[in-house]
C-alpha cells in the first residue's frame, strides 16, 4: 500500500550526468528536487592520492559520506581518519569538513546531504570554473546559493601535503 503523495526518485547508471577532471569524477545522482527535499546524492570518484572538497561547512544539511571503493581521508571538526570501503562517515551541519582519496588509494564514494538542497547546479558550476567560464570571485555567490561555505582550515593541508610525493 503507497500511503505517500510522492513518487520514488529513481536514477539508472546510465542516466546520470557525469561532470570530470584529470583527477577526479562526480555522477550526478537525485538532486533534492527530485527527491522531494529529502535528499541530495552524487558518487564521486577520485584518483590516488587526489583532493575531493576542500575544507567548508553547510549551514543547511548533514553529509552523509559512504565509501563505496578504497580508501578516503577525512577531516571532521578537530578529527582526521581514513576512512575503508564499507565505511561512512556522517558530518553535522556547521561541521567544518574536508577530504580526499588516501595518498596510496583511489576513492569511489556516495555522498547525499540531508534534508536536501540543489547540489548539481553546485558541480555544475565548479566544472565552469575548470574550465574558465567562472572566475574565482564567482565562488563568494556561489557559496551562499549553494549552502558551501569555504573556510581556511591549516591542518588539513599539512595532513595533506605532508603524504605528497
Amino acid at each position: 500500500m503507497n500511503t505517500t503523495s510522492r513518487a520514488a526518485a529513481i536514477r539508472q547508471p546510465q542516466d546520470a550526468e557525469v561532470l570530470a577532471t584529470a583527477t577526479a569524477s562526480v555522477r550526478l545522482l537525485i538532486d533534492s528536487n527530485e527527491a522531494g527535499g529529502s535528499s541530495s546524492t552524487i558518487e564521486v570518484t577520485l584518483g590516488k592520492g587526489a583532493d575531493g572538497a576542500t575544507p567548508h561547512y553547510h549551514t543547511l544539511s548533514d553529509e552523509l559520506f559512504y565509501v563505496a571503493d578504497g580508501e578516503l581521508q577525512v577531516w571532521a571538526g578537530d578529527k582526521m581518519a581514513t576512512v575503508g570501503a564499507g565505511g561512512a562517515i556522517v558530518v553535522p551541519k556547521f561541521m567544518p569538513h574536508a577530504f580526499g582519496a588516501a595518498p596510496e588509494s583511489t576513492a569511489r564514494i556516495l555522498i547525499a546531504l540531508t534534508p536536501g538542497v540543489e547540489r548539481h547546479g553546485y558541480f555544475r558550476f565548479l566544472e565552469r570554473l575548470a574550465q574558465g567560464q567562472a572566475t574565482p570571485a564567482d565562488i563568494q555567490a556561489a557559496q551562499e546559493d549553494f549552502d558551501n561555505h569555504f573556510i581556511d582550515e591549516p591542518r588539513w593541508w599539512a595532513e595533506r601535503n605532508a603524504n605528497r610525493a
